[in-house]
């Protein structure tokens, strides 16, 4: 999987055609490293045309000792101190796809959990 095209899918699970959460639109910006295996997507809304931070998602591809591929996802979001990890490891049976989704669900959940309570957080996995 490239990291362009997960990180398009990670977007797309985010539902980024329907208004962002807290109202307003989507303001995505990505930024891409594939000499380093980096990617990261930060998240935001736009009010009125005035920009508001979410968080951001940062991805990082690298080869393990057997030659297969892991990606990890570094998931941060604004006015949360949980940093969760969520390491994605490559197998015939990987449904890329679905890891997006999973990716974009746990960080929507952070984001709401941000907003109602301070004292949230996540457990790290991976």
């Amino acid at each position: 999987m490239r990291l362009l095209s997960f990180l398009s899918a990670i977007e797309t699970a985010l539902g980024i055609e329907e208004p962002a959460p807290q109202g307003g639109k989507w303001d995505n910006t990505r930024m891409i490293n594939y000499h380093q295996g980096v990617a990261r997507l930060a998240l935001g809304s736009q009010h009125n045309g005035a920009p508001a931070p979410l968080g951001t998602v940062l991805l990082q591809s690298f080869k393990l000792a057997d030659g297969t591929t892991c990606l990890k996802a570094f998931l941060k979001w604004k006015d949360n101190p949980a940093e969760p990890v969520y390491a994605i490891y490559e197998k015939p049976e990987t449904s890329w796809d679905g890891e997006a989704r999973a990716i974009a669900t746990m960080w929507l959940n952070g984001l709401v959990s941000a907003t109602e309570s301070s004292d949230f957080s996540l457990a790290k996995t991976g």
